[in-house]
């Protein structure tokens, strides 16, 4: 019975300890971060985005968290500095990723600040990197024989544009695309 105790009561202290030093201390680290003042919060549109970004399982593909030069290659890639908890301080829940199947977004927006261009590699990616394993997203997209006013027509490249009519942008494709272009993380790593 009394070696029972002293089992219990050491699982118990270890699961005190262990609760403390990964999630009280952290949190206490972070709560009261304040947003760098180049830091925008998202607009309804890049909300809307984001939750596509979710919804797409893209997170499972895609980090947003660059590393420093001491644990890879990330900015000889240009992917931009290292992440900080305050870059974060907009983000609910926080979509760092843990694969990098695709390469990281956290930049993305100012890597790659084209609307057409983002549209198209959604719509078809290899039209645009030849060695891509992103699947196409065709289904944010409409053929269409002409396009209507206040829609938006995709530029693609001549071999994955149709043969007949246009690529038309759906509103969830869009709003996406604004998400992708707000991760610009461009600002000077704010001091912690």
């Amino acid at each position: 019975m009394d070696s029972g105790f002293k089992l219990i009561a050491g699982a118990l202290t270890t699961m005190a300890l262990a609760t403390s030093a990964l999630v009280v201390l952290p949190y206490l680290q972070v709560r009261d971060l304040e947003a760098p003042p180049e830091l925008k919060p998202y607009t309804e549109q890049e909300l809307r985005g984001r939750e596509q970004y979710i919804s797409l399982g893209c997170v499972y593909c895609h980090t947003q968290q660059p590393r420093g030069v001491e644990s890879g290659v990330d900015a000889l890639r240009g992917w931009g500095r290292p992440s900080v908890a305050a870059d974060y301080v907009y983000d609910s829940p926080h979509l760092l990723g843990t694969m990098r199947t695709g390469p990281d977004l956290f930049n993305i927006g100012a890597r790659q600040p084209s609307v057409d261009w983002q549209l198209g590699h959604l719509y078809q990616p290899r039209a645009y990197v030849a060695e891509s394993n992103m699947p196409a997203f065709p289904f944010l997209f409409e053929h269409k024989l002409e396009a209507e006013e206040g829609e938006h027509v995709v530029q693609l490249p001549p071999s994955a544009a149709p043969d007949v009519g246009v690529i038309v942008a759906k509103p969830e494709a869009l709003d996406l695309v604004q998400y992708l272009l707000a991760l610009d993380r461009t600002y000077p790593a704010p001091i912690e």
